[in-house]
C-alpha cells in the first residue's frame, strides 16, 4: 500500500468497541471484498471492504475476521484468516501477508490460513448461540452484485441454521460515525493532499484548457503524495456543466468567462476527503458570479456553525435552507410570492439548492452514520451548499470537511484550502 503504517491501536480499540456491543455467547464475521472481473483476464483495482478494514487494518483480498464474545480467554476472542503465501503467487502478484505481518498490522494474535476457515469456524460455532451477520445497510446503498460477504453469509446460515441471527450493521453505523483521533488524522492527511492538488491547478487553469487535463493534474499530485486514487469519481464541470450535480464526463473545453466547479477529493489509507471549489476560467469572477459565490460561501460558513451535538441531520438541513432562502432573495432569484407559495415538502430554496447540506465522511465518502439519530461529537461531516442557475449558465458549490466538537464550532479540516475570492484570484494570476 502507498500509505504509511497505521498504529494498530486503532484497530484493537475498534474491535473492543464492537465486542462490547455484542450479546453474550455470540460471534461476528467480516469478509474482504472480491477482486472483481472486467472481462478476459482483467480485474478492477482491489478495494477492501471498509468494515473488515475498520476492525483489522487488513487490506488484502480473501480475508475473514471473527470476533467472539464468550468465555474464551481474551487473546482467543479474535481470529483472522488470510491467504497462505506461496512462491508462485508471490512471483506473479507480489508478496502476501505472513502471519507475523498480519499480526503487526491488526494486533490480532490468532492468525490462520484461509484454508483452515471451515474447520476453525466449526469449532467456534459450538461455543456460541448467536451469529452476527454483516450486510450493507447504508441508506444510499444499491447492491446488485453478489459480494464475497453475501456468499459467506449464505454459507454460514445454511451450515448453522439453529443459531440465532443478529445484525452487525447497526453497531457499525454507530461506531464508525464517531471518529477516533487517529482516524481524524488520516482524514486530515487526505484533505492535505487534496489541498496540494487544488493549489496545483490554480496556476494551471486558463481559457482553452480541457476538463480532463485538470483531472490529470489532480491525479498527478495525489499519486505523488501517497494517495492511491480519487476518493470518488471527480467532477470537473465547466460552464453549464456546473449545474449538473454528478457531472463526471470531464471532456469539455473550458472557455473564457465560465466558472469551473471542482468536486474532487483524495483518499489516504482508505479514508476519504471531499472538497468542492468553484473557480473562474479566466482567473477573475464576473460581478454576478462573485455575488452568487459570496452567498454560497456565507451559507457554508453559517451551516458549519450549526453542526453541533444533539441536533438531527434533517433539522440541520432545514435551518440551512432558511439561511439559503434569505440569500436567494438578495440575489433576486426568489421573491415574496415564492415564499408564500412554498410548502414544508417543497420549500422555495429547492429550486436553486437541490441537494443536502451535509453527509458523514470517513472510510466511505458517504460514510456510515444513522441520520435519524442526533449528531455527536467527533462525527465528520461535509458542508456543501450550492446555488445552480441553469438559465444563467453556471452553478456554484463550495464544500469543506469538518469535525463536530462537544462545544464550539466544528474544526474545519480544509481551512488551509483557498476559498475566499481574493485569494483564489490572486493565486490564479500569480506567475
Amino acid at each position: 500500500m502507498k500509505y504509511f503504517p497505521i498504529d494498530n491501536s486503532l484497530f484493537i480499540k475498534n474491535r473492543e468497541k464492537f465486542k462490547n456491543k455484542m450479546s453474550p455467547k455470540s460471534i461476528a464475521f467480516f469478509s474482504s471484498n472480491d477482486q472483481y472481473p472486467v472481462s478476459a483476464d482483467t480485474t478492477l483495482p482491489f478495494e477492501q471492504h471498509r468494515d473488515i478494514f475498520y476492525l483489522s487494518g487488513i487490506n488484502q483480498e480473501e480475508s475473514v475476521l471473527a470476533i467472539i464474545n464468550s468465555d474464551l480467554e481474551k487473546s482467543k476472542q479474535e481470529i483472522l484468516f488470510v491467504t497462505k503465501p506461496n512462491e508462485t503467487l508471490t512471483h506473479w502478484e507480489g508478496e502476501r501477508l505472513s502471519k507475523t505481518k498480519a499480526y503487526e498490522i491488526s494486533g490480532i494474535k490468532n492468525v490462520y490460513w484461509i484454508e483452515d476457515l471451515e474447520k476453525i469456524v466449526d469449532e467456534l460455532m459450538s461455543l456460541v448461540d448467536i451469529l452476527y451477520i454483516n450486510t450493507n445497510e447504508h441508506y444510499r446503498a444499491k447492491v446488485e452484485t453478489e459480494t464475497r460477504e453475501a456468499r459467506f453469509n449464505k454459507w454460514i446460515k445454511k451450515n448453522y441454521p439453529k443459531k440465532a441471527n443478529k445484525r452487525s450493521n447497526p453497531i457499525l453505523q454507530q461506531l464508525r460515525a464517531v471518529k477516533e483521533p487517529i482516524e481524524i488524522e488520516l482524514i486530515q492527511k487526505a484533505c492535505n493532499i487534496t489541498e496540494k492538488g487544488f493549489r496545483r491547478i490554480l496556476n494551471f487553469v486558463k481559457p482553452g484548457v480541457w476538463e480532463y487535463e485538470i483531472e490529470a493534474e489532480f491525479s498527478h499530485e495525489f499519486l505523488k503524495n501517497r494517495s492511491r486514487k480519487f476518493a470518488y469519481t471527480p467532477i470537473i464541470a465547466s460552464g453549464k456543466n456546473s449545474n449538473i450535480l454528478h457531472y463526471i464526463e470531464n471532456n469539455n473545453q473550458c472557455k473564457d468567462g465560465e466558472v469551473i466547479l471542482l468536486d474532487v477529493g483524495a483518499e489516504y489509507a482508505n479514508y476519504s476527503s471531499d472538497m468542492t471549489r468553484t473557480i473562474p476560467v479566466s482567473g477573475k469572477f464576473s460581478k454576478r458570479q462573485r455575488d452568487v459565490y459570496n452567498s454560497v460561501l456565507y451559507v457554508k460558513n453559517e451551516a458549519a456553525k450549526l453542526l453541533s451535538p444533539g441536533i438531527l441531520w434533517k433539522d440541520h438541513h432545514s435551518e440551512v435552507g432558511k439561511i439559503m432562502t434569505s440569500e436567494l432573495i438578495k440575489l433576486g432569484l426568489l421573491d415574496k410570492a415564492d415564499i408564500q407559495n412554498e410548502t414544508k415538502e417543497n420549500p422555495a430554496f429547492k429550486k436553486y439548492f437541490t441537494h443536502g447540506t451535509s453527509h458523514h465522511l470517513g472510510l466511505d465518502t458517504h460514510d456510515y452514520g444513522d441520520i435519524n439519530k442526533p449528531i455527536e461529537a467527533s462525527n465528520v461531516f461535509t458542508v456543501e451548499p450550492g446555488i445552480y442557475i441553469p438559465k444563467e449558465g453556471f452553478g456554484i458549490r463550495l464544500e469543506d470537511d469538518v469535525v463536530v466538537q462537544e462545544k464550539g464550532n466544528p474544526i474545519n479540516l480544509m481551512e488551509n484550502i483557498p476559498i475566499e475570492i481574493e485569494e483564489i484570484e490572486s493565486l490564479m494570476n500569480s506567475k
